[in-house]
C-alpha cells in the first residue's frame, strides 16, 4: 500500500514461542519426504530385520513353537546375547547410511542452489536452528530405524526372560541407545556437510558412500604397507565399531563386532584414539557446515 496513506499497522497477534519456531523446518520437510513413494517403501522395508529378530525372541519362548520345530532347547535356536544386538545395531545402521544418503543431501543444497538460505535467515532463525532443524530430519528418521527397535526388543526379551534378565544385560540397553547416537550424530553431520558443499543430488548422496568405503580401504592399505594397526585410525565403519565393541562388552572381547563395522581380535587400537578421531572428523563437518551457511554471500 501507499506509504503516505498511513494505514500500516505492524502485527499485534500471538507470537509463536521461540523454541517452536524451529519445528517449521522439520515439519515441511517431511511433508515433501512423505510425497516420496521409494522413500515409504525402504523405510518400511528397513524394518524387516527387527520383524524376523522379534520372531525369534517370541519363538525362543513359546513351548509350542519349539516342539513344532522340534527343538527341546531353547539355545539351540538363537542366543540373545552382546552378538544378536550388535548384529541388529550394525544392520540398522547400515540402513541408515542409505537412508542418509537418500535424504541428506537434499536438506541444504536447494537452499543454496536457489538462494533461500538468506530468506531463511532474514526470518527469526539463527544459523544454529537453520542447521539443528535440518538435522532434525535425519535424527528422527535414524533413530526410529536404529536405537528404538532395539530397546523395544531388548524389552521384549526382558518380559519374555523373566524378572533378572533385563538388570544383569542392562548393558545391552545402554549399548544399543548411546551406541547409535554415536553414529547418528556422526551420520548427519556428515551428510548435511556433505550436502552444504556438493550441490548435486546425486553427486552428494554417492558421496557418502565413497567416504566410507574408501576410509575403509585406505586403512586397510596402511596397514599393510606398514604392517601394523594404525591405518585403522582412517576407517570410520572400525573407529565407530570399536565404540560399539567398549559399550556392549567392556573390557572383555567375545565377539569381532557388529556386522559392516568389524572389529578384529587382536587388532584393537586404544578407544581414547578412536573416540578422538570420531570427534575430530565430527567437529570438522561441523566446521564446513558453518562455512557455508551464511545469510549474505560475498562475490569477487
Amino acid at each position: 500500500m501507499a506509504v503516505y496513506k498511513k494505514t500500516y499497522r505492524p502485527y499485534d497477534g500471538p507470537l509463536t514461542p521461540a523454541w517452536r519456531r524451529v519445528a517449521v523446518i522439520p515439519r515441511y520437510a517431511f511433508d515433501d519426504l512423505r510425497r516420496s513413494r521409494f522413500l515409504s517403501l525402504f523405510f518400511l522395508a528397513s524394518f524387516i530385520y527387527p520383524v524376523i529378530c522379534t520372531l525369534l525372541i517370541y519363538v525362543q519362548h513359546n513351548a509350542s513353537a519349539l516342539e513344532l520345530l522340534n527343538i527341546r532347547n531353547a539355545s539351540q535356536l538363537i542366543s540373545i546375547n552382546a552378538t544378536f544386538f550388535l548384529s541388529l545395531l550394525g544392520w540398522q545402521s547400515v540402513m541408515a547410511l542409505f537412508l542418509a544418503a537418500f535424504v541428506g543431501p537434499g536438506q541444504i543444497s536447494p537452499d543454496l542452489v536457489n538462494n533461500g538460505l538468506s530468506l531463511y535467515l532474514a526470518r527469526p532463525f539463527t544459523r544454529l536452528e537453520y542447521a539443528a532443524g535440518k538435522a532434525s530430519v535425519l535424527v528422527v528418521l535414524m533413530s526410529l530405524m536404529t536405537w528404538v527397535p532395539g530397546l523395544l526388543l531388548f524389552g521384549l526379551q526382558g518380559y519374555l526372560e523373566g524378572s533378572g534378565w533385563a538388570g544383569a544385560n542392562i548393558r545391552f540397553a545402554a549399548g544399543l541407545f548411546f551406541g547409535a547416537w554415536v553414529w547418528i550424530l556422526l551420520l548427519s553431520a556428515l551428510a548435511l556437510a556433505v550436502s552444504a558443499w556438493v550441490k548435486w543430488k546425486p553427486v552428494a548422496g554417492a558421496l557418502l558412500f565413497v567416504i566410507f568405503f574408501v576410509s575403509a580401504a585406505f586403512g586397510t592399505a596402511m596397514n599393510a604397507v606398514q604392517r601394523s594397526n594404525w591405518g585403522y585410525l582412517a576407517d570410520i565403519s572400525y573407529l565407530v565399531g570399536s565404540v560399539w565393541v567398549r559399550l556392549f562388552e567392556g573390557g572383555a572381547r567375545t565377539t569381532s563386532g557388529a556386522v559392516f563395522f568389524r572389529v578384529p581380535i587382536g587388532a584393537e587400537l586404544p578407544l581414547w584414539q578412536c573416540c578422538a578421531v570420531l570427534i575430530l572428523l565430527f567437529a570438522l563437518c561441523l566446521y564446513l557446515l558453518a562455512r557455508r551457511i551464511r545469510g549474505v554471500e560475498v562475490a569477487r
